[in-house]
């Protein structure tokens, strides 16, 4: 698996992805799944090297991809929980991922309930002139790369399981529905679908989608005209979409009352077979999770393969977990 167009030390957003970088992770995640569906699961590309994962906020599926991943490029791992770490004791967050660089760590991956954080720490990383990579796997409002990048591999293996590439979303209509206010899986996978020329649709209450969300956060320079879409109904978003994206409502980070209840919520923008009605006919349902169920989604089409590819995100994450960690490892050199 070449890597010499593969110039990123760290994943930090997607914001500033080419589409070449994306194709190379999708090629390379594509390798890795074949990898995965060996009897032997295992290769030695990271063999020697640290991989440490220092989440400051509570996970299960990110978390355990990112381990597994590490381990099946035959990395050694390092498992940081703020809970029980120094960090209780009055360490600061930069004193401790330079513990943990003194313990010889060649790779961070870094959760944190605030933005900036994995940022933080790679510029430090930097500033110490340490050849450690950093991979934001998720930092308050800000992003989830990583999450981004595996529901692009999911929906692209979808369209050609043999070449995933960018292009295949080229004009395919995309909703994104829910909290995406509050969601960086929201903005990341905005960046990635709106580089692959894909319509972006999002439908939100307005509390959860203010007017003004789009050219905030993205900029008008950053969206070609007819590419990116706000609604606060649910239906001319659905309305012959490829793809439907639901996004958990992320009660933790709100500060408000932004919903009258869960009940409304669900009749006026969850996500049921009668409103997938509208949709194209062979449309599919992504949800980073965790999900509530009956509230984003019906439990019953949660489970239905013939709609649902949410176990398949879980089985994508582990493979392009691998192929970010191998594309910004490879280049280490180990003693």
């Amino acid at each position: 698996m070449p890597t010499s167009t593969w110039n990123r030390h760290h994943v930090l957003s997607l914001a500033d992805f080419t589409a070449a970088e994306y194709d190379i992770v999708l090629k390379t995640a594509a390798s890795f799944q074949e990898v995965l569906s060996r009897r032997t699961k295992k290769v030695p590309a990271l063999q020697g090297q640290v991989v440490a994962n220092l989440f400051f906020e509570p996970s299960t599926r990110t978390r355990s991809s990112f381990e597994l991943a590490a381990k099946r490029l035959s990395a050694d791992t390092l498992n940081f929980a703020a809970s029980t770490s120094s960090m209780t004791k009055g360490e600061t967050i930069l004193d401790t991922a330079k513990t943990y660089l003194a313990m010889g760590t060649d790779i961070m991956v870094i959760r944190h309930k605030e933005a900036g954080v994995p940022n933080a720490i790679a510029q430090e990383m930097d500033r110490l002139g340490v050849r450690v990579s950093v991979l934001n796997a998720g930092d308050g409002q800000h992003e989830h790369p990583s999450q981004g990048l595996l529901d692009l591999f999911t929906i692209c293996s979808l369209i050609d399981a043999a070449n995933p590439r960018l292009e295949l979303l080229q004009g395919k209509k995309i909703a994104i529905v829910g909290d995406i206010l509050h969601s960086r899986v929201a903005r990341s996978n905005i960046w990635s679908l709106i580089a692959s020329g894909a319509q972006v649709h999002l439908a939100a209450p307005p509390t959860l989608l203010p007017k003004l969300f789009a050219e905030y956060i993205f900029g008008e320079e950053t969206v070609s005209p007819g590419q990116l879409f706000i609604h606060w109904q649910l239906e001319p978003a659905l309305q012959d979409a490829d793809f439907v994206m639901t996004l958990r409502l992320q009660k933790e980070r709100m500060t408000a009352n932004l919903l009258p209840s869960l009940r409304e919520y669900h009749q006026l923008f969850g996500i049921t077979r009668s409103k997938l009605q509208l949709c194209q006919p062979n449309v599919k349902v992504l949800h980073p999770g965790p999900v509530n169920r009956g509230v984003e989604i019906s439990s019953d089409l949660m489970d239905d393969p013939e709609f649902s590819l949410i176990q398949s995100q879980v089985t994508s994450g582990v493979a392009v977990r691998m192929a970010l960690l191998y594309l910004i490892g490879s280049g280490k050199t180990n003693p």
